[in-house]
């Protein structure tokens, strides 16, 4: 055998054993953080100058910060249902906070993102949040650890005149009362054991969801004579068609006039704040945790929010809105091995975090799913990419969300339309000016063909189920 046969069998050898070693690796563990109602106030998207959050930072700084991504809906239940299931609301019907997509024939046996790798040989594990209503199941999770609710143990009431979960203000208990603390030391203690299989942890915080309320040492970094309120413009509401008005129209939140009056607005927004910061206190217990433990190596970390959230913003509070504000979202992936500190601005959805995690272990594609792999954005952030993205409010309302535009079809045919090179406020519908037509028909093609019907349809409201006990 010559010098050209030796090499070339020394090559097959090389890949051989190369393969052999990759074969030999175990995948990758996946720790999935997800945050209720958290926008854009994190230290890299700039949707607040006062914002405090180091360890969202800090798991920036070791991954890719997406700065244009988006939920599939703005409110809890839809959202939820679509990132775990990978499916939009207008496939699954599922555009409400009800009902629990299990309990429909078209949903009820879907399979699950967190369902799919237990399928595949993960071990799952779920602490706090995931579902709406802190709803679990073991089809889902093969470990359920603490799921308590959204009102801390020993919470006090700050604004009396304030119903339901709508409330904000400092607390005195401890902050290892919290709900969020317990979930995060679930997950630490899981994080420091021996595992025998890959895992995959899904841990949901829930603050900054309402009511805002934090230890008070929170509310000591953000000094309320220094909040900056968001940016309003009174006359905002001029150029909105009907439906938008009646979609947004939302009467569980104060209103915006009760804020202003009452002088709450600004305890309202430092209020948020403070919720974030000790969120992102959370996250940092559980990020050193996985640092010092011995799956720091061979574990991707996801963190995204389920919907943004309005303080004030168009004049309005909470989400439920098809505008940017209650659409955009933080996500941060951090792979081992991968890109650090850099951000992607291409347009991305919370649909496609399934799809992505899949390819990225490197386990069983799932056939079905309607959102697509990032993995190529993972890979280098400014590389071309054409598609937009898309949230359902309710039963054929849709945006598209692109680099540069949004545009809002309703079901009545009406339409919004947003320049964010010259527009970031969203305050100058553009959708009437016909020079915008050819940018209105781009978008509109990205539409679902599809809109089931609404599984809330029928449904008897809270109202009549209280008279129907009485």
């Amino acid at each position: 055998m010559g010098f050209r046969g030796f090499f070339f069998f020394g090559l097959l050898v090389g890949v051989f054993h190369a393969q052999l070693a990759a074969d030999d690796r175990q995948p990758p563990n996946v720790l999935l953080i997800t945050v209720d109602d958290l926008n854009d106030w994190v230290v890299g998207l700039d949707g607040h100058p006062q914002n405090v959050t180091p360890n969202i930072e800090r798991l920036a700084r070791r991954g890719v910060l997406f700065t244009n991504a988006h939920c599939q809906a703005p409110i809890c239940n839809p959202s939820r249902t679509s990132f775990m299931t990978g499916l939009r609301p207008s496939t699954t019907g599922i555009y409400e906070n009800r009902p629990w997509f299990r309990t429909t024939a078209l949903n009820k046996n879907r399979v699950t993102l967190t369902e799919h790798f237990s399928a595949n040989g993960y071990e799952t594990f779920t602490a706090g949040k995931i579902y709406h209503g802190s709803r679990t199941e073991k089809r889902s999770f093969d470990n359920i650890g603490p799921t308590p609710g959204q009102m801390d143990k020993g919470a006090k009431r700050i604004q009396s005149e304030l119903k339901g979960l709508w409330d904000f203000g400092p607390q005195d208990y401890g902050g290892n009362k919290s709900n969020d603390y317990k979930d995060a030391s679930w997950v630490i203690d899981l994080l420091g054991r021996e595992h025998t299989r890959p895992f995959f942890v899904a841990l949901g915080f829930y603050r900054p969801h309402v009511p805002f309320y934090a230890p008070r040492k929170w509310f000591d970094l953000h000094p309320l004579d220094k909040v900056r309120l968001p940016e309003v413009k009174l006359d905002d509401w001029a150029d909105l068609p009907e439906a938008a008005r009646k979609l947004t129209s939302n009467s569980t939140p104060p209103s915006h006039d009760w804020f202003v009056k009452n002088g709450k607005w600004k305890p309202a927004v430092q209020a948020y704040l403070s919720c974030v910061s000790f969120m992102d206190a959370q996250v940092g217990r559980v990020l050193s945790a996985l640092e010092k433990s011995a799956h720091a190596k061979n574990t991707i970390v996801v963190l995204f929010s389920d919907h943004g959230f309005h303080l004030g913003e168009k004049q309005r509070w909470a989400k439920q809105s098809l505008w940017e504000t209650s659409t955009q979202v933080p996500m941060i992936f951090s792979i081992p091995g991968g890109l650090r500190g850099r951000k992607c601005s291409r347009p991305v959805e919370l649909i496609q975090v399934f799809p992505t995690l899949v390819e990225l272990c490197g386990i069983r594609k799932r056939k079905g799913l309607e959102g697509v792999s990032i993995k190529a954005l993972l890979d280098d952030p400014n590389t071309s990419w054409s598609r937009p993205a898309l949230t359902t409010y309710k039963r054929n309302n849709h945006s598209v969300r692109s680099e540069r535009w949004r545009y809002i079809r309703y079901s009545d045919g009406s339409e919004e339309l947003y320049d964010h090179s010259k527009d970031p406020n969203e305050w100058t519908n553009l959708a009437s000016l016909p020079a915008h037509a050819e940018v209105i028909s781009e978008h509109a093609r990205w539409l679902p063909k599809i809109n089931v019907s609404n599984a809330a349809a029928g449904l008897p409201s809270k109202r009549q189920k209280k008279k129907k006990q009485r």
